[in-house]
């Protein structure tokens, strides 16, 4: 089974899907952390964001099992990986990793923002999951806070509208709901009224 969740930075696809997965027996991968893997090792050797030859190589490399997300999950990793993800050469190298990663038993989760509609678009469930950009900065802000580091909410609305104008228009796989896909707003919703919905709405799509 392959259940595809697509959505905006800090709408909670990644905490559902991770939870989703070890619900239902599947593997997880966040897809974003492929992208943000290979523009660490960018950064760290010192390599420019816009060669798609060197971005290609580190990314066949690439162990998809083991990523470290917290090592992943530094601002400026983020911020690289977006401006990485509209080289069509990678993500065609990425595309092809995700997907034989999903089609590997018993199945897998993938979340990102182009599963349902490129990775996996015959996925057995496909869900696509948003929330305010308020409510999405609040939580955000609240997460890099509790890691004992400084965020300021206006900084981080700012910076989560940018990557959705950048994700939602860029030319190659943006942002958008899938076809097929059943919509979850988690704007008002806690983590467990949020998952309960996922698990019903996964629950009804593998019973029709």
């Amino acid at each position: 089974m392959i259940i595809a969740i697509d959505g905006p930075a800090a709408s909670g696809k990644g905490t559902l899907a991770r939870r989703l997965a070890a619900h239902f027996g599947l593997r997880h991968l966040d897809t974003g952390l492929t992208y943000r893997a290979v523009a660490a090792a960018l950064l760290a050797q010192g390599l420019p964001l816009g060669d798609e030859k060197v971005a290609v190589d580190i990314a066949g490399r690439l162990d998809l099992g083991h990523m470290d997300r917290s090592a992943l999950s530094a601002h400026e990793v983020g911020e690289a990986a977006s401006r990485i993800a509209v080289l069509p050469g990678l993500r065609d190298e990425l595309v092809r990793l995700q997907r034989a990663f999903a089609q590997t038993p018993p199945g897998a989760v993938l979340d990102g923002r182009d599963i349902g509609t490129v990775v996996c678009p015959d996925a057995d469930v496909k869900l696509y999951v948003t929330a305010a950009p308020e409510a999405r900065a609040k939580r955000r802000t609240a997460e890099i806070l509790s890691q004992g580091k400084e965020a300021e909410f206006a900084s981080v609305l700012e910076d989560l509208k940018r990557r959705d104008e950048r994700d939602m228009n860029r030319t190659v796989a943006p942002l958008r709901q899938a076809d097929g896909a059943h919509l979850l707003d988690t704007t008002g919703m806690g983590i467990e009224t949020a998952f309960q919905a996922a698990v019903d709405i996964v629950t009804s799509a593998r019973a029709s």
